[in-house]
């Protein structure tokens, strides 16, 4: 349980660094800070996917409170205007915890009343709960209410616009609030959903007016537009001088409010199998197990992971790095043949989407390396289910059509060349993870053959031909080892950088890349991999040397004349940090991998490592509450940036600490590497500890 007291409540920088997040599974989410004041255009009570998991809207933003006590007001919110913070109700603010999902605890005049907030699975529904209690504390309490009247005003702020976006004061809006026994709804603009307030309030006031000007910081520092304005519909008027509790359940569906306990209830029991789930009791792991299932959502009438929160949808790049920690190690296999299976679904000419836009747009197909990482993928799935069946009905033949492609060419240069390693890319496109581009500047441009490319080229022919002998594919599988042989008989000849003792980062003819970046490490790290194990070694001390931060891997060694220590500014400023120098958490887990297999096993070894991930046991209580942020500064102190949730970090921790520091590893792998088998192994969660 992370939880805070008045001493970081009470302090309104220290609370406005830590943020809460919950999801419903469909990709909407409910987020802020822990004082709820909103420092994001991204914040809100309820913000709902159209279409799961994109066409995000925030349609509630907030819920301003006033606790009432014989007619003196205490109002608990907290807003930034310009120039001024108002009200200050984090003041009375004495606990915030989660528990498992955020409660929030106020204190005054003897007094105690706790708000908890959670969302229901499956539905864009946010359930708002206060509860009224005697003060805590040394002295003795007085009673809980003393005679004295007790009162809860509580008035929803709506938005209803999309999540990038801002909205103003205008006259479009339709201010009328059709109200029925306990349920309240608004739709103030044509073409948007209803929103339904479910509550047992004793009043409702329907008198409706414009809040201007509220402000959120995090956007002002990242030089977008920072001001809104917010309508309230009405106020809810809730008397608990003969009752403790009080409900609101926003929702774009009509709900029973005595239905909130049950709700709640059977949110408990859904994380609790979560947990009871985690593959070790590590306190680390059971962290991330938690959170992992935040990532995974439904599209259509399959899974797909969410990026990161709160601005990214489902990335085909980051989804199958991401698959193994966040499905895999956690046991549910179900969730990642679904995944597997959209993805599939969407290949193109031999091309894996790189991104679902967030419109509902048609993915787009602009990657080299999310092709690539698909293979790894499944052969992950392979070797945690020993299920051969799954793959050779429904993946097998869109991973050999994916290499035929790729053979004879397809989008953006994709081919493969003459040596047998994999060339891509053309002007103004950018293909790797590496992808940063601002207007017409490609920041980082890896054209030609980037080093990480070819290792995941030369693995994915690896699987191919560990595959095709399983499935009895002769030709196939003399045709993927002819290509990997070749492939691997060019690499060290075409890559290794002998004056810095190490891998250039990317080939284009005759031009040498000695740029030092984290890309290496995944010539060391897949499990096939074309390096010696001497030259293996070499680029792993390079990378420590160079790179190892307490948070992740750097993008670029200081060194470097490109570095960027810091990434903050307008946007091109960030951009143009993303990649050099910007350290990256998600990094750790191939560098972990990459250790251990060159350094073994030992306790020693494994000692370090899980030493380098001690760093993100105090970071689940910054940022994102109990997940990864996306990304670090590359100088210290290393201050968080970026998403404050991102499924690769969060998965690739996991996967490392799982699988290479705690030595738990699927019970059907193999001491030489797994093979499929032609019957399935469905024991969810299977394992053992070696």
């Amino acid at each position: 349980m992370i939880e805070f007291g008045r001493d970081i409540c009470g302090n309104l920088d220290a609370a406005l660094k830590r943020e809460w997040l919950e999801t419903n599974g469909l990709g909407g989410f409910a987020s802020s800070t822990i004082i709820g004041l909103n420092t994001r255009r991204y914040h809100g009570l309820l913000i709902a996917a159209g279409r799961p998991p994109a066409s995000r809207l925030v349609l509630l933003s907030k819920l301003e409170e006033v606790l009432l006590i014989d007619g003196q007001r205490f109002e608990l919110s907290a807003n930034q205007y310009p120039g001024v913070v108002h009200p200050h109700g984090y003041q009375f603010l004495t606990r915030f915890r989660l528990d498992p999902f955020p409660v929030f605890t106020y204190a005054t005049e003897g007094v105690e009343i706790e708000k908890s907030v959670f969302m229901l699975q499956g539905e864009n529904s946010t359930v708002i709960r206060y509860e009224l209690r005697p003060i805590s504390g040394d002295a003795p309490p007085r009673p809980p209410l003393d005679g004295r009247r007790v009162q809860l005003e509580v008035r929803p702020l709506i938005a209803f616009r999309d999540y990038h976006s801002t909205t103003h004061q205008n006259d479009a809006l339709n201010s009328h609030v059709q109200t029925e026994k306990d349920v309240a709804t608004v739709a103030p603009y044509d073409g948007l959903p209803a929103l339904h307030f479910s509550h047992d309030a004793e009043e409702l006031d329907a008198a409706g007016f414009w809040y201007r000007n509220f402000e959120y910081r995090a956007e002002l520092e990242r030089g977008l537009d920072f001001r809104e304005d917010l309508f309230s519909p009405f106020a809810l008027t809730f008397d608990l001088t003969h009752r403790t509790s009080a409900t609101v359940i926003a929702s774009t569906e009509r709900h029973d409010v005595s239905r909130a306990m049950g709700y709640r209830k059977a949110e408990i029991k859904r994380r609790k199998a979560l947990l009871a789930a985690s593959p070790s009791d590590d306190e680390l792991v059971q962290a991330l197990a938690a959170g992992a299932d935040q990532y995974i959502v439904k599209r259509g009438d399959q899974k797909t992971v969410i990026a990161g929160y709160h601005w990214f949808s489902d990335w085909g790049r980051d989804t199958m790095i991401a698959l193994p920690g966040l499905a895999l190690v956690t046991g549910r296999f179900d969730v990642a043949e679904s995944i597997l299976l959209e993805f599939a679904r969407h290949v193109d000419r031999g091309i894996f989407p790189n991104r679902f836009p967030d419109a509902g747009a048609p993915p787009e197909y602009n990657t080299v390396d999310a092709t690539l990482w698909f293979f790894e993928a499944v052969r992950a799935l392979s070797e945690y289910t020993g299920d051969a069946t799954f793959i050779r009905g429904n993946l097998y033949e869109v991973l050999t059509d994916i290499i035929a492609w790729h053979a004879r060419g397809t989008r953006y240069g994709i081919r493969v060349d003459g040596d047998g390693l994999l060339a891509s890319g053309e002007p103004g496109v950018q293909l790797t993870w590496m992808d940063a581009k601002v207007g017409d500047w490609v920041v980082t441009p890896r054209h030609g053959k980037p080093v990480e490319i070819q290792a995941l080229w030369y693995n994915a022919l690896c699987v191919m031909e560990r595959l095709a002998k399983v499935f009895g594919d002769r030709d196939g599988r003399t045709r993927y080892a002819d290509m990997a042989t070749r492939a691997k008989q060019n690499f060290i000849r075409v890559f290794w950088n002998e004056e810095a003792r190490c891998l250039y980062d990317v080939v284009d003819g005759d031009a040498r890349d000695g740029s030092i970046r984290p890309n290496q490490i995944f010539a060391v790290s897949l499990t096939h991999t074309m390096l010696p194990r001497e030259k293996a070694r070499r680029v792993v001390e390079v990378v420590e040397r160079e790179l190892l931060t307490p948070c992740g891997l750097r993008s670029l060694a200081p060194s470097d004349p490109q570095y960027r220590g810091r990434y903050e500014g307008d946007q091109r400023s960030r951009d143009g940090a993303y990649h050099q120098g910007t350290v990256w958490p998600w990094l750790m887990g191939a560098f972990i991998t990459a250790y251990l297999k060159v350094n073994g096993r030992s306790k020693k070894s494994r000692q370090r490592t899980s030493q380098w991930l001690t760093g993100f046991r105090e970071h689940l209580s910054d940022a994102g509450l109990g997940q990864v942020s996306e990304i670090f500064d590359g100088d210290a102190p290393h201050r968080p940036r970026g998403c404050i949730a991102q499924a690769w970090s969060a998965a690739e921790l996991l996967r490392a600490a799982v699988e290479d520091v705690l030595g738990v590893w699927p019970a059907t792998r193999k001491a030489a590497g797994a093979t499929p088998q032609a019957k399935p192994s469905r024991r969810r969660g299977a394992g053992r500890s070696r």
